[in-house]
């Protein structure tokens, strides 16, 4: 190697695949953890006979300019099978357009008919979320509190399946559902986002769970008790994970959670790309400032060992981002710096350091589509997209990184919601189309340097890099493609629309 530099450029170059080998080591960890942790399920505690003993449910319902989905929500929650004077139901609602006329009319009519529901509107977001969340808390009469997005539906035997475990147990401070998809079939888009939150609800969240170690509230498809949001110190908006935090600090209060795989809350996920990756940011950032803000507190909590190691890396994982966007860079001159190299070394440093994290993180996903997909040898098809998302997102999240490590707080930006439920069904018509996202421009031209990288391996006859490089190709092409989509789309119409005017 004839650069001064060399050394030290394959050293960063090793030292980043072993963290992200370390990575991917945990995901398999937790498969095994979830492997050994099943068991028969325990038939689930009753409720008293007497309805009137049944604990007062408030159930919450934060919105914030959603017009398309947010009478299906209130629809699906006054269906809730509970005693009428035991629920509660409350509309958190912000909204700044003609959503606030939809919610009260709705309200209007379902108070018409005897259901206890409120309109509580706030023309200040301080606090956004979060802040709703305490506001509405302040008027709840509900010993239990459960919590529901705008883009959900629960069904309505949601509290009959969850209020049973609060009630017989005064330590257990939340129950939390899975989410299931209304348009996992919508487009391949959708297909590997239902996969990748597949894998956070099938398998970490039951392992997490199952073995002792913390996990999170989601901030929907849940239900607290009120004394355990109060034990923790209350909603607070110093982060744009509001649930998280809460869910951890109430940990370290003491209190326990029950994830219930089974207790299925249909969703809608994003079908707009940006909005995709504006929910991922706003995961991503939330997650390190909860990290920055509550890690110490875990280390110097007297909770068990492994229960600190499973937060630290629950807290720290987005960091294979910005690893992943340096590794990004690195890939083509380390290649041409182990040219020649002892076939050797590469079976016994690159292979198991890229299996490590690569075939680890399929295995985690393949075993999540295993435990809660009767079709999962169908979904098997799209793990290939899966990797190239996960690579593409990683400009986009490492941003949120670096932010999240640098800023307190910031603006909750909302995911659009369509209320898109069937193949073939625009939305890009609708009003809410998320915000350009600056990131495209370096995915588009990661996506070109990774087609030149990919071209010359080629030519040089590296035919082992070639399945590796095209994962790269592809998902930082799809993501800087489906950015730019709408864009382009606009631009056509607005041609057409001049074209119009000018012929009329």
């Amino acid at each position: 190697m004839g650069f001064p530099w060399a050394p030290a450029l394959l050293a960063l170059y090793y030292s980043v695949l072993v963290v992200l080998s370390f990575f991917g080591l945990h995901r398999l960890m937790l498969v095994v953890i979830y492997l050994r942790t099943r068991g028969p399920r325990v038939p689930p505690p009753e409720l008293p006979a007497d309805p009137q003993a049944w604990p007062v449910v408030t159930v919450q319902l934060p919105l914030y300019n959603e017009m398309y989905v947010a009478e299906r929500l209130i629809d699906a929650v006054c269906r809730l099978d509970y005693p009428a004077g035991r629920l509660e139901i409350q509309v958190l609602d912000d909204s700044t357009d003609e959503t606030r006329e939809i919610v009260a009319r709705t309200v209007a009519e379902y108070r018409a008919q005897g259901v206890d529901i409120h309109h509580l509107h706030r023309s200040d977001r301080t606090g956004y979320k979060a802040g709703a969340l305490e506001a509405g808390l302040a008027r709840a009469r509900g010993e239990l509190l459960a919590i529901f997005d705008a883009d959900f539906v629960p069904t309505p035997d949601f509290l009959r399946r969850s209020v049973p475990h609060l009630q017989a147990d005064p330590r257990l401070g939340l129950v939390q559902g899975r989410w299931d998809h209304i348009n996992r079939s919508y487009s391949l888009l959708t297909r590997v986002e239902a996969i990748l939150l597949d894998g956070h609800f099938m398998i970490e969240h039951s392992a997490r769970n199952r073995s002792g170690r913390f996990f999170n509230f989601n901030g929907t498809a849940g239900i607290w008790r009120r004394e355990a949001i109060a034990a923790a110190g209350g909603w607070q908006h110093d982060t744009l994970t509001e649930d998280l935090d809460l869910s951890f600090r109430a940990q370290l209060a003491g209190w326990r959670f029950l994830y219930l795989p089974g207790l299925k809350v249909p969703s809608e996920l994003p079908v707009d790309v940006n909005g995709f990756k504006s929910q991922q940011y706003r995961w991503a950032k939330g997650a390190v400032q909860t990290g920055r803000k509550l890690l110490g507190q875990v280390w110097r909590a007297p909770i068990p060992l492994k229960v600190k190691f499973e937060a630290l890396v629950h807290l720290t994982n987005n960091a294979s981002y910005p690893l992943m966007v340096l590794l990004s860079l690195l890939i083509f001159p380390a290649m041409m710096l182990r040219r020649g190299s002892p076939v050797a070394l590469l079976f016994l440093v690159d292979l198991p350091l890229f299996l490590s994290a690569t075939v680890a993180v399929l295995t985690f996903y393949l075993m999540s589509q295993v435990a809660g997909n009767d079709d999962w040898r169908h979904e098997l098809r799209y793990l290939p997209a899966l990797m190239s998302v996960g690579i593409g997102l990683s400009v986009n999240n490492a941003r949120a990184v670096i932010s999240g490590l640098f800023q307190q707080g910031g603006t909750f930006i909302r995911t659009p919601k369509y209320r898109i439920e069937k193949d073939g069904e625009s939305w890009s018509s609708k009003r809410y189309r998320a915000g350009t996202d600056p990131t495209r421009v370096i995915e588009g031209l990661l996506a070109l340097y990774f087609l030149g990288v990919t071209i010359y391996a080629a030519v040089v006859g590296m035919w082992m890099s070639l399945p590796f490089l095209l994962l790269f190709v592809q998902g930082y092409g799809y993501m800087a493609v489906l950015s730019y989509l709408p864009s382009w789309r606009d631009w056509w119409e607005r041609g057409k629309a001049r074209e119009a005017a000018a012929g009329s």
